[in-house]
C-alpha cells in the first residue's frame, strides 16, 4: 500500500476575516422591537384603529425626540399634512412615517436613533420618485430651511401622485 497523500487545506482564517460580525448594534435591535410593538398595537386596533391613533402615535414619538430633531420633525410632520393630507401618520421601527393605504411612503429619522450625524428624510419604494434609472429616496437634514421645506412638499406631493 502506497502512503496516504496528505491533503492540504486552505487555513480558515486566510478566507475569512478575523473581525466577526457580532449581528445587529443595540439601535437596530430596538427598532426591531419597537416595530413588532408597533404590528401588536395595530393588530389589538384592528377594524377600529383610525388616523388619529397614528397621529397621537406620531406626535409621541416626536416629543421623545432632542432638540434639533423633534423641532425638524414637528415642521415636517406640518408640511408632509399639508401637502398630500391623504397620508395616515404611523409609527415605523419606531420612526414617523407617513403611509397610503397601509404602506408607508415617508418616514423622519432623527439623527439619535442610529446615532448618525445627521437626521434623514426618506422615502420607501411605494413612493411614486422614479425617474429614469436613478433617482434618490433619502436626504440627510441638518436644519430645514424654506428651500428645503418647499422641496420636500414637492416630493411628498410627487410620492403620493
Amino acid at each position: 500500500m502506497s502512503p496516504k497523500k496528505e491533503t492540504q487545506r486552505p487555513d480558515k482564517s486566510t478566507t475569512v476575516t478575523n473581525k466577526r460580525s457580532k449581528g445587529f448594534t443595540e439601535e437596530e435591535r430596538a427598532a426591531m422591537k419597537e416595530h413588532v410593538e408597533e404590528l401588536k398595537a395595530e393588530g389589538r386596533r384592528g377594524a377600529r384603529a383610525d388616523r388619529a391613533d397614528g397621529e397621537s402615535d406620531v406626535l409621541a414619538k416626536i416629543a421623545e425626540m432632542a432638540e434639533p430633531d423633534r423641532a425638524m420633525a414637528k415642521r415636517l410632520h406640518a408640511i408632509i399634512k399639508a401637502s398630500a393630507p391623504s397620508l395616515s401618520p404611523k409609527t415605523w421601527y419606531g420612526m414617523p412615517a407617513y403611509a397610503k393605504d397601509g404602506r408607508v411612503v415617508c418616514f423622519f429619522q432623527s439623527a439619535q436613533k442610529f446615532k448618525s450625524r445627521y437626521a434623514t428624510f426618506g422615502f420607501s419604494d411605494g413612493a411614486n420618485l422614479d425617474e429614469g434609472a436613478m433617482w434618490p429616496t433619502s436626504f440627510a437634514l441638518k436644519e430645514l430651511t424654506a428651500a428645503e421645506e418647499a422641496r420636500i412638499g414637492a416630493l411628498v406631493k410627487k410620492a403620493v401622485s
